[in-house]
């Protein structure tokens, strides 16, 4: 055997056993381009067909896309195999002047049997499937790489388990299911085969496998430590990320994956659901008990509890009468909030009778057919329904006229975002489904609704006479709608029970979703196709809010997503349980989702979806969620409620939490911005911002809202006391007036930690623009001036940033980006100055000062400036326009540079959290 390279590179192959009896292929017509090869691969030797027909001719491309990607895709050479479409999934194009000797890769391959490697410029091996010979069958792909020995590894969702991934006898099973629970082990709503592979001061790399087919990654060490890929179907169509931080490496998913798409700016605000609000006046009293509270509430919800009979675009005549449906949504926007509701693909089944969006779907052929050509049925909440294919053409513009109809401003319920759920896609009939009908009848589905309630149980002040009671209730008729072959998959394949099992947690593939052997509208197989349903319906939902909105910014939440769902939608991480394991592992979930799949608008129901939450548990969830991007209370039908009214100490908590998240949320705002614009996550592991420091790997109890703000929540079970780790660098103590402290590399115990209470620490070297004072609503928000907050590095120096627009706009007619610098004396910002926000900064605060400065200036002017001696803060007040750059003189002003504290001062820097000063409480603002 002779060792091929692209630049004659050698590497060390670790030898893995495994898959002996299959031959593996040969590499021959090797042509060199000049920005990478060309090969063909011929089986070589006696096929073993071990789950499937083995394909005999394969082909080889290697591309260097950029200098940090590269691209390797091994297919069939009569291109028949199923590959993702590229309507659904853009391919990223190359960078135009990518080249071998350019790129931080280096491709290298051994001719027979075939195996690759993919390698840093300096040698170190990333990727090597030497050892092992490469499978491809008509129904089950193997390869395996090799690995170094502990490995930290991330990724591979969507899943409920610890952010680094277990190395040692893990199997991630990647097919999209609907997973009440969300057990911890299995394969949840979505389908991102992508891992980072992080080795310290080695660097971090990337690797997207783009497959939509059922697969299976193991990763073990039992033959020397490897990851092992077994797919049901498709290609090997990797990109390889140079990295070499992990930053780096998530802004290069994104470059493959997409950007995530813009939100509004009220998207960033509380919300509040409940599966079995009974009407729309309950849902109207949850709007006023939240008022009366004094609990911002941006947005309420409603889920299929507004339906007819569960059926999609339809309200209940009896309980959601249109009339009050809309008088709900109008005081809504009167009072600058929101309404929201849930949107299911699933339809009701009703031939004969006069249901629009099923008669429309019939006439338009939307729905999907089984062999015969009959409509396919299934069971969900309507019982019988069926299933719009969002592969034929004429799918989006029935999806279109019917969010045009039903959710018209004029005569329709004006909702402002989207709910998408059930859209793996869920069905509740086991496979085989021979009796919908029957199966519907004997679960009583749809489910028999509450008696009716003919006015309000209380009074609601502000809210119109309908609401009051004894009124009764206004009626409605129901409201309705009138109105090769290229790669597409070989034939002969089993396309229910392959012959290779993965480990669906719900059975076989078809058990409790869609038949895989139904083909769609274009030849694609659901076998293929599954984990793309719900990140099709996502396009689709995204695309028909924009045909009613047309000038302004989706914001539509999924449950079921796929690589690049994040350039469409955001995505609650589904039916959680009322519990402190959910509330634990909602981090780590919203993490993989934020920083490595590039989904950053991303949130757990908080205080749980499922079960009955303890009030201890809701406090202190309703604090942690205050830092989820996504922040929205939601439980089901049969749960004890959980509105953040029901108990004063939630109260308090949600008081407190929407205040400071609030003041931070343009801080926020504006890391989501510059996510969406190259990929830098605007949530970040520990491990992302101190890639060097071994003691951050494995953390995912604590993650940085944005990328200065360290949040250390509390995690055990009516706990006050929280184990935090601060690297070797300087913070500032949010809840202790800002006071600096030292990170030494070691764990701490905060004490004393009250349920009203989360652990905040401000990374040194950064500059927060926070809000002045908080607000009800995030448009009243707006109008609040700045503060901007300077937490000087150990060099004495800090940086932020600041982005501005209309907060809604899809086309931005002009925006702000503001730079703002620290150099251990001048506070300077400059950038460009497009948009009128109509406020101003009114005070710049600088922390860890060691004495008062002697003046304050600007532009020569003198400023007025107080100075806190107990928390070493510098507050100065002053009238700055964003509107153009502007600078203060602090004159020789000495910060804390990191100096060890002595252990009298650790004392007093590590205060419990709950003893707040007077002087932290002004800084603070509205506490």
């Amino acid at each position: 055997m002779v060792a091929k390279s692209l630049l004659a590179l050698s590497f060390g192959a670790a030898v893995v056993l495994g898959q002996e009896s299959c031959p593996g292929y040969s590499a021959s017509n090797v042509q060199q381009t000049g920005s990478g090869l060309t090969a063909d691969l011929t089986l070589a030797g006696e096929a073993c067909n071990a789950y499937g027909t083995d394909l005999p001719n394969l082909t080889l491309t290697v591309e260097y896309q950029s200098d940090d990607r590269l691209h390797v895709l091994i297919a069939d050479q009569d291109q028949a195999v199923y590959q993702v479409p590229n309507d659904v999934f853009p391919r990223p194009g190359s960078s135009g002047d990518a080249s071998t000797n350019s790129s931080s890769l280096r491709f290298t391959y051994t001719d027979s049997p075939f195996s690759f490697a993919v390698a840093r410029a300096d040698g170190e091996t990333l990727f090597n499937t030497s050892g092992t010979p490469l499978v491809f069958e008509s129904q089950y792909l193997n390869l395996r790489t090799s690995l170094p020995e502990n490995p930290n590894l991330y990724g591979l969702g969507e899943h409920t388990d610890p952010f680094r991934l277990n190395t040692t006898n893990y199997t991630r099973t990647i097919w999209n299911r609907d997973a009440y629970g969300i057990p911890a082990g299995t394969n949840l709503y979505g389908a991102h085969p992508v891992y980072i592979d992080h080795r310290g001061a080695s660097g971090t790399h990337g690797v997207i496998l783009l497959n939509s087919n059922g697969i299976e990654v193991k990763i073990n060490d039992t033959a020397g430590q490897y990851l092992e890929y077994n797919a049901l179907g498709g290609v090997f169509d990797f990109y390889f990320l140079a990295g070499p931080s992990p930053v780096e490496t998530a802004q290069q998913i994104a470059q493959v994956v997409g950007m995530p798409a813009n939100i509004p700016f009220g998207g960033l605000g509380f919300h509040q659901c409940r599966y079995g609000y009974r009407d729309v006046y309950e849902v109207a009293g949850v709007v006023h008990n939240y008022s009366a509270a004094g609990i911002p509430l941006e947005t309420m919800w409603t889920d299929i509890d507004y339906m007819y009979s569960r059926w999609i675009m339809t309200l209940d005549p009896e309980r959601y009468p249109l009339p009050l449906v809309r008088e709900l949504v109008d005081y809504l926007h009167q009072h600058q909030q929101k309404y929201t509701v849930m949107v299911d693909p699933a339809t009701a089944y009703q031939p004969g009778g006069d249901y629009g969006a099923f008669n429309d779907g019939v006439q338009q052929d939307v729905f999907l057919k089984n062999a015969s050509g009959d409509l396919y049925v299934g069971v969900v909440w309507p019982g019988p329904t069926v299933f719009p294919d969002w592969f034929a053409p004429q799918t989006q513009p029935y999806w279109d006229d019917q969010f045009n109809s039903f959710f018209s401003a004029e005569s329709g319920v004006d909702i402002d975002y989207l709910w998408i759920d059930m859209n793996e896609a869920a069905n509740f009939c086991n496979y085989p489904c021979s009796d919908p009908f029957g199966y519907a009848e004997e679960n009583d589905l749809p489910p028999e609704p509450p008696a009716v309630r003919n006015s309000s149980p209380i009074a609601l002040p502000g809210f119109p006479p309908e609401f009051q009671p004894p009124s009764s209730s206004a009626k409605l008729r129901l409201r309705r709608q009138d109105g090769a072959g290229s790669m597409m998959g070989l034939p002969g394949r089993d396309l229910i029970d392959p012959p290779y099992s993965i480990q669906n947690a719900a059975g076989s593939l078809s058990n409790k979703t869609l038949d895989t052997d139904l083909i769609h509208y274009n030849g694609l197989a659901e076998y293929d196709t599954h984990n793309l349903y719900g990140t099709m319906m996502s396009n689709h939902s995204r695309n028909a809010m924009l045909s009613r909105r047309p000038q302004d910014r989706p914001l539509v939440i999924t449950r079921s997503t796929f690589l690049g769902a994040g350039t469409y939608v955001g995505h609650w991480l589904g039916d959680n349980i009322s519990d402190w394991p959910h509330y634990r592992i909602s981090i780590a979930q919203m993490l993989a989702f934020s920083s490595i799949f590039q989904v950053p608008m991303v949130g757990s129901d908080v205080c749980g979806f499922g079960g009955n939450v303890t009030e201890a548990l809701c406090a202190r969830w309703t604090m942690l969620g205050a830092f989820y991007p996504f922040y929205r209370n939601h439980n089901e039908l049969g749960s004890i409620s959980q509105e953040a009214y029901r108990w004063e100490s939630v109260a308090e908590s949600a008081r407190r939490a929407i205040d400071i998240r609030y003041r931070m949320l343009d801080y926020f705002y504006t890391a989501f911005y510059e996510q969406t614009v190259n990929g830098t996550p605007s949530l970040n592991p520990m491990v992302f911002l101190y890639p060097e420091d071994a003691k951050t790997f494995a953390i995912d109890l604590q993650f940085f809202f944005g990328s200065s703000v360290l949040i250390s929540p509390v995690t055990e079970e009516n706990g006050t006391s929280v184990d935090v780790y601060l690297p070797n660098d300087i913070f500032y103590d949010w809840n202790n007036g800002f006071s600096p402290v030292q990170g030494s590399g070691q764990t701490v115990s905060l004490e004393d930690v009250d349920f009203k209470t989360i652990p905040i620490h401000i990374r040194g070297g950064t500059i927060l623009p926070l809000r002045s004072q908080s607000a009800n609503t995030t448009t009243e928000l707006r109008k609040q001036s700045f503060q901007i907050v300077v937490a000087p590095g150990q060099d004495g120096t800090a940086n932020g940033s600041l982005y501005l627009d209309d907060g809604l706009s899809l086309e931005q007619a002009a925006t702000s980006y503001i730079s703002f610098t620290w150099d251990g004396s001048m506070f300077s910002m400059s950038g460009t100055y497009g948009y009128e926000a109509g406020v101003n900064i009114s005070t710049i605060t600088v922390l860890g000062a060691s004495s008062q400065p002697q003046s304050v200036t600007s532009n020569g002017a003198d400023l007025s400036a107080t100075y806190n001696s107990t928390t070493k803060v510098i507050d100065v007040e002053v009238n700055i326009a964003l509107t153009g750059d502007a600078s203060v003189n602090f004159g020789q002003v000495a910060t804390f540079r990191g100096a060890a504290p002595s252990a009298a001062s650790t004392n007093v820097l590590l205060l419990a959290l709950s003893v707040v000063t007077a002087s932290a409480m002004c800084l603070l603002g509205s506490w």
